[in-house]
């Protein structure tokens, strides 16, 4: 079995831009889950903050304080903010494809990162019990992903470089005392979102088979 992976750089977007491509495309893939392949969207955000599907909003501190606009979306978890030096990463996947696992899937998309980081000479690890990636206590990349009809949305943000202080507003992703940290401040060196977008499609489309050969090795049950 072949596992194709489409991927898009996008460049810079307005988060609604971005949500209503994603919803478009999540519809072709649900009414021709056959023939339409996975994609992974990858691009950067002007400035916003989103909350998942929840009553709690007590990561916010205060919506009314918010210096950018707030997003409720279809995805778990709290509140986060997206803006640029974000890589902005939103697989479209559908999993019927890849043993039905959400757990198994937001595992996955860890460890792209993780491997990603790695090549930089940063060294990131998943923290029991929160999604996300992490270097000791502070946190590198959010993860929140929604699925409709098994098929996935939304998905990573990685901070490269910029302005991590709209953070300071909220409590990211629900977290009590989160430091927010990015690649240039771990490195001391200079990168770019575009840099790190090329390599991180070269390594999805990479490792897209170990999604799908899960279920292929998985025992059928008589």
């Amino acid at each position: 079995m072949t596992a194709d992976l489409r991927v898009r750089w996008l460049g810079r977007m307005q988060f609604a831009d971005a949500l209503a491509l994603q919803e478009e495309i999540v519809a072709k893939k649900r009414a021709d889950h056959l023939s339409t392949g996975d994609e992974l969207l990858l691009l950067e955000h002007e400035p916003v903050y989103t909350i998942g599907r929840t009553p709690d909003r007590s990561s916010l501190l205060g919506a009314a304080s918010l210096p950018h606009q707030l997003f409720p979306i279809n995805r778990g978890g709290q509140a986060t903010y997206h803006g640029p030096g974000q890589l902005m990463g939103y697989p479209i996947i559908d999993l019927r494809r890849c043993g039905q696992d959400l757990h198994r899937y937001l595992r996955w998309l860890e460890q792209l990162l993780i491997e990603l980081l790695a090549d930089y000479g940063i060294s990131a690890v998943q923290r029991e019990g929160l999604t996300g990636v992490w270097i000791e206590d502070r946190k590198i990349a959010s993860i929140g992903v929604g699925v409709r009809h098994w098929i996935t949305m939304h998905g990573f943000a990685l901070h490269v470089c910029g302005d991590l202080s709209p953070f300071n507003y909220i409590i990211p992703c629900g977290i009590n005392n989160v430091a927010m940290t990015s690649m240039e401040k771990e490195t001391g060196k200079s990168i770019s979102v575009v840099d790190v977008a090329v390599e991180f499609e070269k390594l999805a489309e990479h490792r897209i088979i170990d999604l799908h050969i899960a279920q292929e090795t998985q025992p059928v049950n008589p």
